[in-house]
Protein backbone atom coordinates (compact mmCIF):
# COMPACT_ATOMS: atom_id res chain seq x y z
CA UNK A 1 0.00 0.00 0.00
CA UNK A 2 1.37 3.49 -1.12
CA UNK A 3 -0.37 5.73 1.29
CA UNK A 4 -0.36 3.60 4.27
CA UNK A 5 2.29 5.37 5.77
CA UNK A 6 2.20 8.80 4.57
CA UNK A 7 1.55 11.67 6.53
CA UNK A 8 -1.01 14.18 5.86
CA UNK A 9 -0.26 16.53 8.88
CA UNK A 10 1.16 19.09 6.86
CA UNK A 11 -1.89 19.66 4.63
CA UNK A 12 -3.69 20.16 8.29
CA UNK A 13 -6.23 17.22 7.62
CA UNK A 14 -6.07 13.44 7.72
CA UNK A 15 -8.13 11.48 5.42
CA UNK A 16 -10.58 9.03 6.33
CA UNK A 17 -9.06 5.44 5.61
CA UNK A 18 -11.28 4.47 3.38
CA UNK A 19 -10.00 6.44 0.46
CA UNK A 20 -7.44 4.67 0.09
CA UNK A 21 -8.87 1.11 1.02
CA UNK A 22 -7.27 0.29 3.78
CA UNK A 23 -9.66 0.23 6.19
CA UNK A 24 -8.57 -2.85 8.17
CA UNK A 25 -5.15 -1.74 8.89
CA UNK A 26 -3.69 -3.18 12.25
CA UNK A 27 -2.38 -1.11 14.97
CA UNK A 28 0.68 -2.75 14.28
CA UNK A 29 1.32 -0.61 10.63
CA UNK A 30 -0.25 2.55 12.87
CA UNK A 31 3.07 2.61 14.79
CA UNK A 32 5.19 1.90 12.06
CA UNK A 33 4.10 5.22 10.56
CA UNK A 34 4.51 6.91 13.71
CA UNK A 35 8.09 5.36 13.51
CA UNK A 36 8.53 6.51 10.31
CA UNK A 37 7.25 9.98 11.06
CA UNK A 38 9.64 9.95 14.37
CA UNK A 39 13.24 8.84 11.75
CA UNK A 40 11.96 11.63 9.41
CA UNK A 41 11.51 14.39 12.15
CA UNK A 42 15.18 13.07 13.71
CA UNK A 43 16.35 13.50 10.11
CA UNK A 44 15.11 17.06 9.32
CA UNK A 45 16.44 18.15 12.59
CA UNK A 46 19.83 16.76 11.89
CA UNK A 47 19.97 18.74 8.21
CA UNK A 48 19.09 22.10 10.18
CA UNK A 49 21.63 21.72 12.92
CA UNK A 50 24.47 20.84 9.86
CA UNK A 51 22.71 24.00 8.27
CA UNK A 52 22.82 26.16 10.82
CA UNK A 53 26.35 24.88 11.88
CA UNK A 54 27.36 25.62 8.10
CA UNK A 55 26.01 29.06 8.06
CA UNK A 56 27.83 29.81 11.57
CA UNK A 57 30.70 29.06 10.27
CA UNK A 58 30.77 30.61 7.10
CA UNK A 59 29.38 33.89 8.95
CA UNK A 60 32.76 33.49 10.96
CA UNK A 61 34.77 33.85 8.31
CA UNK A 62 33.58 36.23 6.56
CA UNK A 63 33.78 38.28 9.77
CA UNK A 64 37.34 37.87 9.40
CA UNK A 65 37.59 38.85 6.07
CA UNK A 66 36.27 41.48 6.94
CA UNK A 67 37.80 42.91 9.73
CA UNK A 68 41.25 42.18 7.43
CA UNK A 69 39.88 44.26 5.27
CA UNK A 70 38.97 47.06 7.31
CA UNK A 71 42.50 46.82 8.63
CA UNK A 72 44.17 46.73 4.98
CA UNK A 73 42.09 49.34 4.09
CA UNK A 74 43.26 51.89 7.25
CA UNK A 75 47.02 50.82 6.65
CA UNK A 76 45.98 52.00 2.61
CA UNK A 77 44.51 55.57 3.64
CA UNK A 78 47.53 56.12 6.04
CA UNK A 79 49.84 55.03 3.16
CA UNK A 80 48.12 57.79 0.91
CA UNK A 81 48.12 60.38 3.77
CA UNK A 82 51.56 59.80 4.18
CA UNK A 83 53.00 59.99 0.26
CA UNK A 84 50.19 62.91 -0.35
CA UNK A 85 52.17 65.11 2.80
CA UNK A 86 55.85 63.89 1.49
CA UNK A 87 54.97 64.74 -1.90
CA UNK A 88 56.02 68.13 -3.33
CA UNK A 89 53.53 70.25 -5.11
CA UNK A 90 55.09 70.29 -8.30
CA UNK A 91 55.43 66.30 -8.16
CA UNK A 92 51.48 66.43 -6.97
CA UNK A 93 50.79 69.12 -9.85
CA UNK A 94 52.39 66.50 -12.40
CA UNK A 95 50.58 63.06 -10.60
CA UNK A 96 47.43 64.95 -11.30
CA UNK A 97 48.22 65.77 -14.91
CA UNK A 98 49.29 62.05 -15.61
CA UNK A 99 45.87 60.79 -13.98
CA UNK A 100 43.92 63.39 -16.52
CA UNK A 101 45.31 62.17 -19.37
CA UNK A 102 45.17 58.36 -18.82
CA UNK A 103 41.89 57.23 -19.28
CA UNK A 104 40.33 55.29 -16.11
CA UNK A 105 37.71 52.68 -16.97
CA UNK A 106 36.78 51.98 -13.37
CA UNK A 107 36.60 55.71 -12.26
CA UNK A 108 39.86 55.81 -9.89
CA UNK A 109 42.88 53.68 -10.02
CA UNK A 110 44.63 52.24 -7.50
CA UNK A 111 47.34 54.68 -6.32
CA UNK A 112 45.85 57.45 -7.42
CA UNK A 113 46.15 59.13 -4.24
CA UNK A 114 42.24 59.71 -4.41
CA UNK A 115 42.34 61.93 -7.13
CA UNK A 116 39.40 62.07 -8.70
CA UNK A 117 38.74 61.25 -12.82
CA UNK A 118 39.21 63.86 -14.88
CA UNK A 119 35.17 65.10 -15.49
CA UNK A 120 33.47 63.69 -18.71
CA UNK A 121 32.30 66.80 -20.87
CA UNK A 122 28.82 66.24 -22.16
CA UNK A 123 27.03 68.14 -25.21
CA UNK A 124 24.35 70.86 -25.03
CA UNK A 125 20.90 68.98 -24.62
CA UNK A 126 19.49 70.30 -27.93
CA UNK A 127 22.76 68.73 -30.21
CA UNK A 128 22.97 65.14 -31.53
CA UNK A 129 25.96 63.30 -32.32
CA UNK A 130 24.22 60.56 -34.75
CA UNK A 131 22.55 61.27 -38.28
CA UNK A 132 19.49 63.50 -39.01
CA UNK A 133 16.49 61.76 -39.24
Amino acid sequence: MLFASFNFDFLGYAPPSWQFGFCGADSSSGASVVAIDNKIEQAMDLVKSHLMYAVREEVEVLKEQIKELIERNSQLEQENSLLKNLASPEQLAQFQAQVQTSSPTTGTQPGTLGASPAPLQSLPPNQCTGPPM
